[in-house]
């Protein structure tokens, strides 16, 4: 028999008051992350520590079906939290309970579990779902790419809308487990090292493991038919790269570009530290897009790229983003010139490595190739919108301060920070700030002029501001041989 405890008033009372603030109500997690220029993406109040992923895609319908187990803990009692997707969901479970859900919005989904979270609670949610994502279109746009052989999911800022729920957001980051099941005759990429590989009844299913923190959109899938390529790095890197067999004319000029991989990533072990994953490489599909996508391990190349030719200064950049971008992620989308200046910049020293020109002669280039009233010298690197997030400045100018970095406090501190910022923010995030404070403590100068010049003024620089000899000297220099492959990527992204 259950017995009733009685307690008299007062000291019920006397009780009450002794609740921790903490037993306040459970109530919702914010259905964004906070981020000034994408108020909408991302959740609040809870963080994914791991994705698995069981995935069957059939190429020729394009139809994805999925399961999704995200483990995530809690960090505010929860009676609700968003997830970012935009495909059909069938049932969502949390800690094994059935759970409630609606859609919010373009891409929102809200889970009411069947108890609420603790605040501090590991937690498990599983999501069923499925879709044809090349018939939805979020604002107008989808990040979903048909191929004549199947499809590719690879964007930036937004990709994992299309065939995956997630806390889509660079700040919370995960490790990921992905095993996809299609046709014999097909393949599947995903990031990683490929843990195992299997056919049953008609269907390959391979297995993708990512051990190491990665930003939702860096998180890539594709399927079609392709040729696989690999090898290693001196160092030990399992190299894998992948090629649409449908590239038709641009095969060649795309494995000439890519197939340089393991050297590319020796040489920029040199330059930015050890290499920080335990797996390289990236892939060509016949998308018949010209961007390219640092996705984590697997960089994507979309073939057009490589329509006029071997582009060898895009590998550069976009391997470079596995430190810049990969490892060391921003925190807010308005950082991402810790990004793409750095990527960009790369490039340039690629050429000075392979004589084709310094990284001062092409930032001089860059620097006279737009007028003082260019609209190009208004963008801000340093918060430049969403509108300019992926403008030429971002890259260009963002180049350019590292090089005026570089002349400032020489080249022994310049690269000890180059090589330095990576290893001490490894698989974390930053803000811009938190890169001038460190370039500040390696060099012992005070840096906020240089930086507010260059990534936060709306107008040209002086030219002395690029320091060295030839930008004291002033005139335009000669034009780069190599400028036609340094200049700035074009984005991956759909702004």
């Amino acid at each position: 028999m259950r017995h009733r405890l009685i307690v008299p008033g007062a000291v019920f009372a006397a009780l009450m008051m002794t609740v921790p603030a903490s037993a306040a109500e459970p109530s919702p997690g914010a259905p964004g992350a906070g981020d000034a220029y994408y108020p909408a993406y991302g959740n609040g109040g809870y963080d994914v520590s791991h994705y698995d992923l069981r995935l069957k895609y059939q190429p020729k319908s394009d139809q994805l079906a999925g399961t999704a187990t995200l483990l995530a803990e809690s960090t505010q009692e929860l009676s609700r939290f968003n997830l970012d997707f935009a495909l059909d969901v069938s049932a969502v479970h949390v800690d094994g309970r059935k759970a409630s859900f609606e859609v919010s919005g373009d891409h929102e989904l809200e889970v009411t579990p069947a108890r609420p979270v603790a605040e501090g609670e590991d937690f498990t949610v599983v999501v069923r779902y499925s879709g044809v994502p090349s018939e939805v279109e979020v604002s107008g746009f989808t990040s979903w790419h048909r191929t004549p052989d199947g499809a590719v999911a690879a964007n930036e800022p937004e990709s994992a809308w299309w065939w995956y729920p997630s806390n889509d957001h660079p700040s919370d980051k995960a490790t990921f487990d992905v095993s996809v099941a299609v046709p014999e005759g097909y393949q599947s990429l995903s990031n990683g090292r490929l843990v195992s590989e299997k056919e049953s009844a008609g269907w390959v299913r391979t297995d993708w493991r990512s051990n190491k923190p990665q930003a939702t959109y860096l998180a890539t899938l594709a399927v079609g038919k392709f040729d696989l390529t690999r090898s290693s790095t001196e160092s030990g890197i399992p190299v894998v790269n992948a090629y649409s067999k449908s590239l038709g004319d641009e095969d060649g000029s795309a494995r000439a570009s890519v197939e340089r991989t393991a050297e590319i990533t020796d040489w920029l072990e040199g330059v930015f530290g050890t290499y920080p994953f335990d797996t390289v490489g990236g892939y060509v599909p016949d998308t018949g897009k010209s961007f390219a996508l640092e996705t984590q391990t697997m960089a994507f190349y979309g073939n057009e790229r490589f329509k006029d030719g071997t582009d060898v200064s895009v590998v550069v950049h976009e391997l470079a983003h596995q430190w810049y971008g990969d490892s060391v992620s921003l925190r807010e989308w308005k950082d991402i010139w810790l990004n793409e200046g750095f990527a960009s910049y790369a490039s340039w020293l690629w050429s000075e490595e392979q004589g084709e020109g310094t990284a001062q002669e092409l930032a001089e280039y860059a620097y006279s190739s737009y007028p003082a009233d260019d609209e190009f010298w208004k963008v801000k690197p340093g918060d430049p919108g969403p509108e300019n997030q992926f403008h030429g400045a971002v890259y260009e100018r963002g180049a350019m301060a590292l090089q005026a970095l570089r002349n400032e406090i020489g080249d022994k501190d310049f690269f000890a920070v180059l090589k330095g910022w990576p290893s001490e923010r490894s698989y974390g995030n930053a803000r811009l700030k938190d890169f001038v404070k460190y370039a500040e403590k390696v060099s012992g100068e005070p840096l906020g002029d240089l930086f507010d010049t260059w990534l936060h003024t709306a107008s040209k620089p002086a030219k002395s501001a690029l320091g060295g000899e030839r930008g004291e000297r002033g005139g335009k220099p000669a034009r780069p041989e190599s400028w036609k492959e340094i200049k700035a990527v074009d984005g991956a992204h759909r702004h």
